[in-house]
């Protein structure tokens, strides 16, 4: 099964000339030597976040299979979802679906293969024409995650990296979330940081504690959460924040922003 976009027009242009030389603006630095394990990136409106998450993939040395890791805004679907198959359309190109790896994965104790989860989401689908513009020929195994226990998030994720070191599999993970939402500049700057601070120290339950607790409005910190307890498993040795943001900077109104955070795990 094969998805068309659900946001294009409205998050990133929907011309793909336009959107290609967006991207192409946007996209600001040069990546590094070291693999990335993993990117977390923004998924508002380009006009938003779309700096950060150029810096961020900019910089990245991703792998040609990408597993995808979003929140699912929706409540449709399985709590973790992979979509299985097919190719996923932007304006002007398409990324392809890696089936075998979705199919390992899907299989996974928790995972679904189910699409339901991903049609109207669109989280995932506003990286896209970053990933396909940096890494041309690229796969995908998109997941969006709805799964509010933290102690299966962590299995999740850890089995996730089991199945990687098992099968020698050479992926990098891209895993897209907001930050604060909707609070004044300087509470968003402050509640965020220890947010950052739990992933920069590669913290998973530490990251999902410090938001319940401080009632963080990060909608992606069930995806971060199980991306941390991936990668730790894996290795992970080297976390950089490479910037952060909000709404604020473009609306100029910093009494309602959101806020935007990109980190790069190798």
């Amino acid at each position: 099964m094969d998805r068309q976009p659900v946001v294009s027009g409205q998050f990133y242009p929907g011309s793909a000339n336009i959107l290609d030389r967006q991207v192409e603006e946007l996209l600001q630095g040069e990546p590094a030597m070291t693999r990335t394990l993993l990117a977390m990136v923004p998924h508002a409106g380009y006009v938003y976040s779309g700096s950060v998450a150029g810096r961020v993939l900019a910089r990245s040395s991703l792998a040609e299979k990408l597993i995808l890791l979003g929140p699912n805004h929706t409540g449709m679907g399985q709590r973790i979802a992979v979509w299985g198959d097919g190719v996923w359309h932007i304006p002007g190109s398409d990324i392809i679906v890696n089936e075998s790896t979705a199919s390992l994965v899907g299989q996974l104790p928790g995972f679904s293969l189910d699409y339901q989860a991903h049609l109207a989401e669109h989280s995932l689908e506003v990286l896209l024409p970053f990933l396909i513009r940096i890494k041309p020929g690229c796969s995908i195994v998109p997941i969006a995650v709805a799964e509010p226990d933290v102690q299966k998030l962590i299995r999740a994720g850890e089995d996730l990296a089991r199945t990687i070191k098992e099968l020698d599999l050479d992926v990098s993970l891209v895993v897209s979330t907001d930050m604060s939402h909707f609070i004044p500049e300087e509470q968003a700057r402050r509640l965020d940081r220890l947010a950052i601070d739990r992933i920069l120290d590669l913290d998973a339950p530490g990251l999902h504690q410090v938001v319940t607790q401080n009632r963080i409005s990060m909608c992606g910190v069930m995806p971060m959460t199980m991306g941390l307890a991936c990668v730790g498993a894996l290795g992970a040795r080297s976390t950089e924040l490479v910037d952060y943001t909000t709404s604020g900077d473009a609306a100029g109104d910093y009494s309602r922003v959101v806020g935007y955070a990109g980190v790069i795990i190798s």
